[in-house]
């Protein structure tokens, strides 16, 4: 039998110390001064500790050592310890067991707080302790891969710029197979953490690690993999004229027959989830010539002010990790975009590697939307346990609606990226938002990623099958195959940061893009009223109120009711398929006398 360790007995007295008051109490509802009592101790111990968790993790990602690694590792178990001690889950149950007794604010924070404690129960610490080092030793070996490309050193935005770039299909298909080789080194730490995952799942009652993170959404693993696959269905006719559409462009590209399924070398992005540079009249590329890394986060960060956001904090200019490390420094950091809230309170960064190219510029609109967020849910009436967002998909989906609105034209030419007599050309504007990420992504998202990690953690897929159903699902759902066969011997899944680092978490980036094409229909038609496909939020402050009426609530409320109230509709890709129907006839005259899709 596992016993609490002496930190975690002297919190169990602290707790008791803390209650024992009310047995005195004359209160006229005892079990809810109780839960006051309870969660005044818990958010204040868990704030703190998740200030020197971020701390740790952030310095373990952006400068990549032992000691870092090390140091990451103690703050790990340290959170675990508390999030999961027995005390906290034992009294949070018991005040559930009550839940006519309290108010729906209590009980919020008291679902929380034991979902927190799933990811570290310490009902078993041998387990949770293996778990935080097997997560840290498998961000370092993440974090600190290098890649190479014929012998030589190469980053991930080379790979990413020589895929953007190229036209010769010898060196495309070097460098897609450079890009697989971290793969190989992450498979047997994703192993290991599969089973380890699992198991902290199961000693809080659920199946799997995939159940227990769909229970964010109050939702099980079965009603997720559904609406996914019904997100497939309804969008499946315009992704086959896309995917019909973009082989005969590629084939055009590279003088190559056209094939059934798009080979993956053939397209910019190592995983094939967006499908950049091909609509020729959207290219934005030579208007960031001359210009700077910093003129894109500067500008993003003017598009939350225009509307009404305060500025970031000064601490997010200084304390940030913004730029590539440059050529020749030792430093290694994780290559993967993000934005961090790492006090719960005012310390914001991001992580990122911004280069002056339209994907920088989309992915630092998208990366401030999570800064912004957290600003607007850190006010006192939302205590720490809550300050998330309604659900995970609403922090990528505010952050993806930024980067469709800043990749509209009348936005572009507002800021000065396009000039003020630019032609636009709508179908290719249009084209350029449903290839990236737009169409292909939910296929990515709500196909490949969703469905193998389900496979993986909720029905233990033996390891030795990983790689042949990855790319059964690659085909299936996306129509796309490797340039030759991929045996087992590597692990093309891992080499994707989330499976590794944030696992059985993709369908919320699939549910994000519904999401934000409903915010997006509503701003555009409601208050802007103007064309969803052409519009301009710069300078509205109705469009920031709008936002921070959703945003401050970070997850007080059911996210389905913030949806309903704030735009009058459930959770529906109705918006999405009406923003696209102009691309979906120009594709279909485009694609008249062709074979569709690839089955």
């Amino acid at each position: 039998m596992n016993h609490p360790s002496p930190t975690l007995r002297g919190f169990g007295v602290a707790l008791l110390l803390v209650l024992a008051p009310l047995a005195r109490a004359a209160d006229t509802n005892p079990t809810q001064e109780r839960a006051d009592r309870f969660l005044n101790l818990v958010n204040a111990s868990y704030r703190a500790l998740y200030t020197v968790n971020s701390e740790a993790q952030w310095l373990a990602l952006t400068d990549v050592s032992p000691a870092h690694d090390a140091a990451a590792e103690v703050a790990g178990k340290a959170y675990a310890a508390f999030n999961g001690n027995p005390a906290i889950i034992d009294e949070t149950k018991a005040l559930l067991l009550k839940r006519n007794e309290l108010n729906p604010l209590t009980i919020r924070e008291l679902e929380h707080a034991l979902l927190n404690a799933a990811e570290g129960p310490m009902t078993n610490p041998k387990l949770v302790g293996d778990r935080v080092a097997a997560e840290t030793a498998q961000a370092s070996t993440l974090n600190s891969f290098q890649f190479k490309l014929h012998g030589k050193e190469v980053t991930a935005n080379d790979i990413d710029n020589l895929l953007e770039s190229s036209t010769d299909l010898a060196e495309r298909r070097a460098v897609w197979e450079a890009s697989k080789e971290s793969g190989k080194a992450l498979k047997d730490g994703l192993i290991k953490l599969r089973g380890l995952r699992n198991g902290v799942a199961q000693e809080m009652g659920y199946h799997d690690y995939f159940a227990l993170q769909v229970a964010g959404y109050g939702m099980t693993t079965d009603e997720m993999v559904k609406l996914n696959d019904e997100f497939m269905r309804v969008l499946r006719p315009l992704y086959l004229q896309l995917h019909t559409w973009a082989k005969y462009k590629l084939a055009e590209k590279y003088h190559q027959p056209v094939p059934k399924l798009i080979p993956a070398h053939w397209i910019s992005n190592r995983w094939s989830q967006e499908w950049d540079g091909l609509a020729d009249g959207a290219d934005l590329t030579p208007f960031f010539k001359g210009r700077t890394a910093e003129f894109i986060i500067k500008s993003a960060e003017q598009f939350y002010t225009g509307i009404g956001f305060r500025p970031l904090p000064a601490s997010f200019w200084v304390k940030s990790d913004l730029y590539p490390v440059p050529a020749g420094d030792p430093r290694k950091k994780n290559t993967h975009a993000s934005c961090w809230h790492l006090d719960l309170a005012t310390d914001i960064r991001s992580l990122q590697s911004i280069e002056p190219n339209p994907w920088w510029f989309t992915t630092a609109h998208h990366e401030l939307g999570h800064g912004y967020y957290f600003m607007s849910y850190t006010r006192p009436e939302v205590p720490p346990l809550l300050r998330t967002g309604a659900n995970p998909a609403f922090h990528e989906g505010f952050g993806e609606l930024i980067a469709l609105a800043a990749s509209q034209s009348p936005y572009l030419k507002s800021l000065g990226i396009l000039p003020p007599d630019f032609k636009v050309d709508d179908n290719a504007f249009l084209l350029s938002n449903a290839l990236a990420p737009g169409i292909p992504f939910i296929y990515w998202s709500s196909g490949v990623m969703t469905h193998w990690e389900a496979d993986v953690y909720a029905k233990n897929l033996p390891a030795d099958q990983w790689n042949k159903r990855w790319w059964q699902y690659v085909r299936e759902f996306q129509g796309i195959e490797p340039p030759a066969e991929r045996s087992e011997e590597w692990c093309d899944a891992a080499t994707k940061t989330h499976i590794n680092d944030t696992p059985c978490y993709y369908y919320s980036y699939a549910v994000a893009q519904v999401f934000k094409y409903q915010l997006h229909d509503y701003i555009a038609k409601k208050i802007l009223h103007q064309p969803p496909q052409a519009c301009n939020y710069a300078g509205n402050k109705a469009v920031g109120d709008f936002l921070k009426s959703i945003m401050e609530k970070g997850a007080t409320d059911d996210w389905r009711k913030i949806l309903k109230d704030a735009t009058g509709e459930d959770l529906s890709t109705r918006a999405m398929v009406e923003y696209y129907q102009p691309l979906m006839k120009w594709l279909e005259e485009q694609n008249k006398g062709r074979p569709i899709g690839w089955e």
